[in-house]
């Protein structure tokens, strides 16, 4: 069986901050420059961005991994760096990015043609010396870095957007007719599961042009996951109109009115709703004889209205345009959409909870201690412990938040070690003052 391209898990990752950079003017006619460091530029941003003119997530069978550039560092004479370059991935339009973003499930569905999703922002970038004079410290040897970019891992999955959506048993004639009503061109075999990736084909009648989505052949048990079904009932969820073909023939030694109860059932089971949405009827492979002697039986068993009951040839096209036909007038009496869509331009945001970026938690973990806390953490993965004034701030802001006071109040002994970010401290009562 072929892999299947409706489906990806990636990794993202944001462009981290550039450094900020702790120098100092020098100039013939100057003989005391003050700091002149630039800040560092903001690292590249990730987005997702819906694409019409694609329809699978192959590009993704072996590209899992994406990293935006990160932010340029600072320069002297108060230069900033250049903003890291931000990483565009397109996907086809329909997508749904889902992922575990700051603890928070979180789904977001591209679902117009242009339309982005900025899936982890680059980080800051780090500030230059000059933001850390005082009126006693004229001559600050420190600088930050650039704040690491966001990174997630992401599930994306691909639910086609169709007007309509062709179902049946394998075999059925579905591709045979969408090649035959649209310049689509699927790949048809006579043996079971011919269509492996649903197809795609534009139909006009008319003035009026709609979108036909092939999806492939569901079995028995299709909501369950046997065969090809579960992996592919998820395209038909955007369609609003079924046109459920029956091989009329059963060459595959099924009676006909079986396989239709059956496609039924599965719709039913995957999605009740699905097995209640608006339904066209086609009694396919009427060039055969087999077909022709149940006719009759079938419109009288099939509890379908006459108006939704086609009897059709896909091979040879007898019949076929007053089906497109109805197909068209059914779809002008259905809404085009429930939902309402967003710009074309619009750029959404994962829906994170806002939280107070001053709190923090103390946990204990082993022997030590670890600091949990937006502000804090966000400050420690920017210090430049290479400087000594680096540890200086640290020590004045844990005071300042009230960490330090926490840490006591939590037990803390001279020696243990204090875990902030990425960084693991040894705690002497030098760190709380």
């Amino acid at each position: 069986m072929a892999d299947l391209i409706d489906q990806a898990h990636l990794a993202i990752k944001a462009g981290n901050g550039g450094d900020g950079l702790a120098t100092f003017r020098r100039e013939k006619y100057v003989p005391r420059g003050g700091p002149d460091g630039g800040d560092g530029g903001r690292g590249g941003h990730v987005y997702f961005e819906a694409d019409p003119n694609l329809n699978t997530l192959l590009r993704f069978k072996y590209d899992r991994e994406f990293e935006a550039e990160r932010g340029h560092s600072g320069g002297s004479a108060r230069k900033h760096g250049r903003n890291g370059q931000d990483l565009v991935i397109k996907v086809p339009t329909g997508t749904v990015i889902r992922g575990l973003i700051e603890g928070e499930e979180q789904s977001i569905d591209l679902v117009v043609p242009g339309q982005r999703l900025l899936a982890a922002q680059g980080g800051k970038g780090g500030l230059g010396n000059t933001h850390f004079t005082t009126s006693t410290h004229q001559a600050p040897r420190i600088a930050e870095l650039g704040q690491p970019g966001e990174e997630w891992e992401v599930d994306l999955e691909l639910k086609l957007i169709a007007d309509v959506g062709l179902v049946g048993y394998p075999n059925a004639g579905k591709s045979t007719l969408l090649a035959q009503i649209s310049a689509a061109r699927p790949k048809i075999a006579n043996y079971p599961f011919t269509t492996l990736v649903p197809n795609l084909g534009v139909v006009e009648v008319g003035d009026q042009s709609f979108v036909v989505a092939d999806i492939p052949g569901l079995i028995e048990g299709a909501h369950l996951g046997v065969g090809l079904g579960y992996d592919f009932l998820r395209h038909i969820e955007r369609t609003r109109l079924l046109v459920h073909i029956v091989d009329a023939a059963g060459v595959d030694g099924r009676d006909p009115l079986d396989d239709y109860n059956q496609i039924n059932e599965e719709l039913h089971e995957y999605q009740p709703e699905l097995a209640q949405r608006p339904q066209i009827v086609v009694l396919n492979k009427q060039d055969l004889g087999e077909a022709q002697a149940q006719l009759e039986r079938l419109r009288r068993e099939l509890h379908v209205p006459r108006n939704n009951l086609f009897a059709i040839s896909a091979a040879t096209g007898e019949g076929v345009h007053p089906l497109m036909a109805r197909v068209a007038e059914a779809l002008r009496d259905l809404p085009a959409s429930e939902v309402a869509l967003p710009p074309s331009n619009e750029i959404v945001r994962w829906r994170v909870p806002e939280r107070d970026p001053n709190a923090f938690k103390i946990e204990m973990i082993g022997n030590g201690f670890r600091v949990h806390g937006q502000k804090i953490e966000q400050l420690v993965s920017m210090l430049n412990f290479a400087q000594d004034e680096s540890l200086d701030r640290l020590q004045r802001v844990l005071d300042k938040t009230g960490i330090s006071d926490a840490l006591r109040k939590a037990g803390i002994q001279e020696g243990d070690p204090v875990f902030i970010e990425k960084a693991e401290l040894l705690w002497s009562e030098e760190m709380g003052r």
